[in-house]
């Protein structure tokens, strides 16, 4: 007879493979890494997970859902470019802070999409489903005003997710998170004096 599954061995498992797939990627990560990095014996996994393409897929929609769209739900409640902007740096910085190797992941997995496009087949990451909000806050910040209509929106939104993406590694490999907390201030700074030059005709 098998033993229940619990929702928190899954959580343990999903916790210690993000780590784990961050630091070695898709290919480099073996189920007994993971094991060990969850202080599990290695048939667990196998019991939780039919595959590393399934456990993966499952780490993608857990971080996504963590932070990719805590991230852009914090954003929406803001009302110019500039704040929507700072939420976003904000809020996943301090996301990665409550839930460590979440940056990272997603800093790997941006590179992962790119060798292994089938790990998501439906689109679900992060590079793209920030392009999508950027893209959006991007063209409601030129209908309302906030920038000026000959700017070169496709432009923008590409150096904005230069910008996101760049925190989003740096996060993710910088231990302190009071340096994570400095930089991402500056940058907000930064962005919020660049982003009022482009709103001036």
């Amino acid at each position: 007879m098998e033993p229940p599954r619990t929702d928190e061995t899954r959580k343990s498992i999903v916790r210690a493979a993000r780590r784990v797939f961050s630091q070695r990627g898709y290919d480099g990560t073996t189920f007994q890494e993971i094991a060990d990095c969850a202080d599990l014996a290695r048939p667990a996994i196998d019991y939780y997970f039919s595959s590393k393409r399934a456990l993966y897929r499952e780490v993608v929609d857990r971080t996504n859902r963590l932070v990719v769209e805590a991230v852009i739900e914090r954003a929406l409640r803001e009302t110019s470019l500039t704040a929507r902007i700072a939420a976003l740096i904000t809020v996943a910085a301090d996301s990665d802070s409550q839930n460590p190797s979440t940056a990272a992941f997603l800093a790997a997995d941006a590179m992962e999409s790119q060798r292994h496009p089938d790990l998501n087949p439906a689109g679900n990451d992060a590079v793209r489903t920030a392009r999508r909000f950027l893209t959006w806050a991007v063209d409601d910040a030129i209908e309302h005003g906030e920038l000026t209509t000959d700017i070169d929106a496709a432009l923008l939104v590409e150096t904005l997710m230069v910008v996101s993406c760049g925190m989003a590694f740096y996060a993710g490999f910088v231990e302190s998170y009071r340096q994570i907390d400095a930089v991402a201030e500056s940058v907000r700074h930064l962005l919020a004096a660049d982003l009022l030059k482009l709103s001036q005709p």
